[in-house]
């Protein structure tokens, strides 16, 4: 089969790779329909060593069973699935807390044997816990939608559950990139009265107010935070979704919350120290978010997708063949790309 690899900084190729095979009795073997380049994969995109043998890429997929091992009893070839980005069993104490990102059995895509999401094929471990049926046809118009399940969309709501968002807030969404547009999504659906998306990239924002967001906050730093309070009638935004991983980001989300707030932290961080000491405290500033567990929410979050509630497959806004896969990477990384989609 055909696979994108990535072999260091700004390295990406598309080449023949073993086509998967049941290695498992809970395997399932999916023949990927569609997939999608990741923010998260940009930072290894922009960083990774070097090397000789490089690793498979992508963990956002969703495409047809060709073959089930024997042990898996929920699902059979032909079926049309999604997957979450991390595969787990469903069944151990963290999934049974809906914390599938921590399944003690689970895994990523791309590492430890597993294939990648951006090629042909995959091999999918523990294929019944991990592996969630689409009732729609191959050829359905709301297959982009429904890929975003995977990841995006579930990880933008990740952040508006964490931070709390309900009926009547003020929430401040900062990054316009599509984690960030999909927070907007999340908000909206859980009720919140002001939503103030922070970005710089006008069709984006423009995306961002479709959405749901009710301002736009292009400055950044300081002049960024104290239109956020202006807008916030000078106390700051209730919930905070920092959907960039900046250290920057995380001190205008610091300046731009309420005293009581909450921030959720989605971005991927590119820090290890931030500033939450003295100052911090005394406001009692909640700091949460982290990683979805994608697999919690997609039955939760697939009924707005399909009654046409939600049309989170906007965010994609550019199509590839695989083999133009590399050049996907640089769109996206030179911002010239939102989010590509991927079909093989």
């Amino acid at each position: 089969m055909r696979a994108a690899v990535m072999y260091g900084a700004g390295d990406v190729r598309v080449e023949d790779r073993p086509d998967p095979k049941i290695q498992q009795p809970t395997d399932a073997i999916v023949r990927v329909v569609l997939s999608c380049v990741c923010g998260s994969d940009l930072w290894p995109y922009k960083s990774m060593p070097a090397t000789d043998t490089g690793r498979p890429v992508g963990h956002e997929f969703l495409g047809v069973i060709e073959e089930t091992g024997s042990d898996v009893g929920n699902l059979t070839a032909g079926d049309l699935v999604v997957t979450p980005f991390t595969y787990c069993d469903n069944t151990c104490g963290f999934c049974r807390k809906g914390l599938h990102s921590s399944c003690r059995r689970g895994g990523r895509y791309g590492l430890d044997g597993v294939d990648g999401g951006q090629g042909e094929a995959v091999r999918v471990p523990m294929a019944d816990g991990t592996l969630v049926k689409l009732p729609v046809e191959e050829t359905s118009p709301l297959l982009p939608s429904l890929l975003t399940l995977s990841d995006v969309l579930g990880t933008g709501h990740h952040g508006a559950l964490t931070a709390g968002v309900a009926g009547g807030d003020r929430v401040l969404v900062i990054g316009d990139g599509a984690v960030g547009l999909s927070a907007v999504i999340a908000a909206k659906r859980l009720g919140a009265e002001q939503i103030i998306l922070m970005g710089r990239h006008t069709d984006r924002t423009d995306l961002g107010r479709d959405f749901g967001a009710t301002d736009i906050v292009a400055e950044r730093g300081d002049e960024g935070v104290a239109r956020v309070l202006e807008l916030t009638g000078g106390d700051g935004a209730d919930r905070v979704i920092e959907a960039v991983g900046a250290l920057q980001s995380l001190e205008t989300a610091l300046g731009a919350v309420i005293d009581g707030g909450t921030i959720s932290r989605l971005g991927v961080p590119q820090y290890e120290q931030g500033p939450i000491g003295f100052d911090v405290i005394m406001r009692n500033i909640t700091l949460t978010g982290g990683v979805s567990p994608a697999r919690a929410y997609i039955e939760d979050l697939m009924p707005d997708i399909l009654n046409g509630t939600i049309d989170p497959g906007r965010v994609f806004d550019r199509t590839v063949g695989l083999d133009d896969v590399p050049d996907a990477y640089g769109a996206m990384a030179e911002r010239r790309a939102l989010k590509v989609l991927i079909r093989p």
